[in-house]
């Protein structure tokens, strides 16, 4: 296969023993082997990679194409048993700037394209946790979100048009259309046409089952989001591309929305000393439009403490006068024990006077609470609860010999008026384990981020990870909510979907991927055709 690939493509492919091994892992805890690599130099590399795939796949059923940026899903999105497509080398770079609009290319790191935008003081403001190892391709393909999503919402917000190889080997660009000429589009009768006549027609005949299986909650990333294609006045086939993983088609080049950056801003700290108030805090929070509201538990401010050197080497300001700004925390500690749950209100605006006046009113609305809360003053000072917020995992990853992370309930999602039910309720589940975990996320939309560490050459813990999948996302259907919010289903959870969505509706995402890709060429495995007993078979025994 190496051989008949290079023929067709000016880029790369490789199939030796180390490369394989390199790319048998993503982020995720599992482990599959591709057959070979493809490093394509442009599209039409992607072009010919799909015609060869399609052209051969009546004489071998196994060819399939995973297409692959920077690899950090923690979902397994990345990696396949065929053919990996790896954008990095090659189709990277901005390529042009059009006032707030930008032409990138899907191997472009995230880090370096925001050097570009913040250059023009604009941004992506979907950005990951994971911002400075992730590429824009990865972004697309799960629709990525972060702590901004608060206020600006996730990635299919932002991608005006892409370019996208489909199955029939050949590159198409997506945008919204109107109603006119989106039957323009369905009268051409080819390929394109007909993705667009059937997509169109699945979305009428099933109404009322799309509106049934709408998650409530304000970000989603589990199946296909067709429900948001039509508004009733713009078709616009990237909602439903923008987070398939790659598994309706290839994009090549993508056309973003950026946003003016605001630089006045100022975080308010709430200490919580349980969970019964946070739906409540975050009501009041919410109509004062914060650019985020973030949190993180007290496993999470233990560990803080308890590597409190090392955290602070990854801060900008010295040693001492990080030692200096932790001592009201200490100090806290010591009298009233570490707080449950501490919430990191942030209020980014154009001018200081509009982030003195709302922090003024969150002060005076957080009265009736009768919590401890701060208003933080500096930057250095803001910086030790973000580096809490962000290096916790880190701290754990490195401190617990033996263990692994082990990314598999880490995404879960539910409407933040469930939290002080939810929560609870997930921590019963995953101490019922005796795992070491912490909780972090995005409590402005009910999204937490739970990873446990875990050693993988126990067999039970295999049985666990299977188990604790099954009760946490139970739970989650319960409260209505969603299995992933921004990590997407990957290997790790696309046999879980049935969890939040009707068998209706698996057949509705098994219909659609048949439109888009009759052969099951695009990333197969995930979003549909999953099944526990590959997933158990992957996870990777390290």
């Amino acid at each position: 296969m190496q051989d008949e690939i290079q023929k067709v493509v000016q880029g790369e492919v490789q199939s030796d023993e180390a490369t394989l091994i390199t790319y048998s892992h993503d982020a995720s805890l599992l482990e599959v082997k591709p057959k070979v690599v493809v490093f394509p130099k442009n599209a039409d590399d992607v072009k010919a990679v799909v015609k060869y795939v399609t052209e051969h796949k009546a004489e071998d059923g196994s060819l399939a194409i995973t297409a692959r940026a920077a690899g950090t899903c923690m979902a397994g999105g990345a990696i396949g048993e065929s053919i990996i497509l790896d954008f990095m080398s090659h189709m990277h770079g901005v390529l042009g700037f059009t006032g707030e609009e930008v032409k990138v290319l899907p191997g472009t790191f995230y880090r370096d394209f925001e050097t570009e935008t913040l250059a023009r003081n604009l941004l992506l403001p979907c950005f990951t946790a994971s911002k400075n190892i992730n590429a824009i391709g990865g972004m697309i393909g799960n629709n990525s979100a972060g702590e901004k999503t608060l206020r600006y919402g996730q990635m299919e917000d932002y991608v005006n048009s892409q370019k996208v190889v489909f199955a029939d080997g050949n590159e198409y660009v997506v945008r919204p259309l109107t109603k006119n000429e989106l039957e323009s589009k369905i009268a051409q009768g080819d390929f394109e046409g007909n993705i667009y006549k059937e997509i169109w027609n699945l979305i009428q005949n099933n109404k009322e089952e799309l509106e049934k299986n709408k998650p409530t909650v304000s970000k989603n990333a589990a199946g296909y989001t067709l429900w948001n294609v039509w508004d009733g006045k713009i078709f616009n086939l990237n909602k439903l591309i923008v987070g398939a993983q790659g598994t309706l088609g290839i994009t090549t080049e993508a056309d973003l929305k950026l946003v003016p950056v605001k630089n006045e801003t100022k975080l308010f700290v709430v200490f919580l000393p349980d969970l019964t108030k946070v739906s409540e805090i975050v009501n009041v929070v919410l109509p004062l439009d914060p650019e985020s509201i973030e949190s993180y538990d007290d496993a999470t401010m233990k560990l803080a403490v308890r590597f409190f050197p090392e955290m602070v080497k990854t801060m900008k300001a010295g040693f001492l006068k990080m030692m200096w700004e932790f001592l009201p925390e200490a100090e806290m500690i010591i009298t009233g024990g570490i707080p449950k749950l501490i919430l990191l209100i942030e209020f980014t605006e154009s001018t200081a006077e509009e982030v003195e006046k709302k922090i003024a009113m969150l002060v005076e609305q957080m009265k009736q609470f009768d919590l401890k809360t701060h208003v933080v003053d500096s930057k250095d000072e803001a910086e030790k609860y973000w580096s809490i917020r962000r290096e916790s995992f880190n701290l754990l990853r490195k401190h617990v010999h033996g263990s692994r992370t082990a990314p598999f309930i880490e995404d879960v999602i539910v409407d933040p008026k469930y939290m002080p039910e939810f929560l609870p309720k997930m921590r019963e589940i995953l101490d019922s384990y005796d795992m070491t975990y912490t909780i972090a996320g995005h409590a402005g939309n009910g999204n937490f981020h739970i990873i446990p560490l875990m050693d993988m050459k126990e067999d039970k813990n295999v049985d666990v990870i299977m188990e604790v999948s099954e009760k946490v996302y139970t739970l989650v259907a319960t409260y209505h909510g969603s299995i992933t919010a921004e990590h997407n289903d990957g290997i790790i959870r696309t046999p879980y979907l049935g969890k939040m969505y009707s068998p209706r509706m698996l057949e509705i995402f098994s219909e659609i991927k048949m439109i888009f890709d009759p052969q099951n060429i695009f990333n197969p495995g995930k979003k549909v055709g999953g099944s526990l007993e590959y997933l158990r078979s992957h996870i990777a025994r390290e």
